[in-house]
């Protein structure tokens, strides 16, 4: 195998460079092989919402929203490209997955491989209320990208347990009524979490008045203090 030395560092470099919020790698052998294409190995890449967007999305998702959105997606497409070319150029196998929303199963909105269970391995945040990924930085205003490769990367340390605690603004802000209101944890499943169905439902309404073919809502998102947090940092 090709040793490459620092290569974390210059994949983080390369990565933050070019746009990206936060990179992370994971350790996921413990993972099955299909979903992770037999690969031991996940780049984690976050983009971050930008503040004033994620603050005014406690009123619901607007037009500009579906912008930003589609803006993140293409942002971390070309940035998981930007990482597998690096890889492949050293002797590696390299797989970048498409963003959230692009390669899901619809009868049960999921993927193989869910880009915030590699950012949790990664040690890049933890799954909240909303059962999305809750970063200390940015909250929940991020999306994720992810490149699967066989390079012996050194990983994050993993977390296992929620820092939401006793809070249950995502909670009490959902018009759905989605989430459960349990603390996460790395044995529960998204169902123990949320009702996606319920999400969906309520997000495709909203998508349909601004004429989006994205689903899309994000009142959580804005709700979470650690999102507000990141919004009053930013001014």
């Amino acid at each position: 195998m090709i040793i490459v030395a620092k290569a974390e560092k210059k994949l983080s470099e390369l990565a933050l460079a070019r746009g990206a919020a936060r990179v992370g790698f994971a350790d996921l052998t413990h993972l099955p092989p299909e979903p992770r294409r037999s690969m031991p190995t996940g780049v984690s890449l976050a983009a971050v919402l930008d503040a004033r967007i994620a603050a005014g999305l406690y009123k619901g998702p607007s037009e500009e929203y579906v912008l930003e959105y589609e803006r993140l997606n293409e942002q971390l497409a070309y940035l998981s490209g930007v990482v597998a070319d690096a890889l492949r150029a050293w002797g590696f196998d390299a797989i970048p997955l498409p963003p959230t929303g692009m390669d899901f199963d619809p009868q049960t909105l999921s993927t193989a491989l869910p880009h915030k269970t590699v950012a949790t391995r990664a040690g890049m945040g933890w799954i909240g209320k909303n059962a999305l990924l809750i970063t200390e930085q940015y909250g929940s205003a991020v999306r994720l990208g992810t490149v699967l490769t066989d390079a012996d990367l050194d990983s994050g340390t993993p977390v296992d347990h929620s820092r939401c605690g006793e809070c249950m603004r995502c909670v009490q802000v959902c018009p759905a009524e989605a989430p459960t209101g349990r603390n996460w944890n790395v044995a529960l499943s998204r169902q123990d979490l949320l009702d996606a169905h319920a999400c969906s439902a309520f997000a495709e309404c909203l998508s349909e008045k601004l004429g989006s073919a994205h689903t899309v809502c994000g009142m959580c998102i804005a709700a979470c203090p650690w999102t507000q947090k990141y919004v009053k940092a930013e001014g």
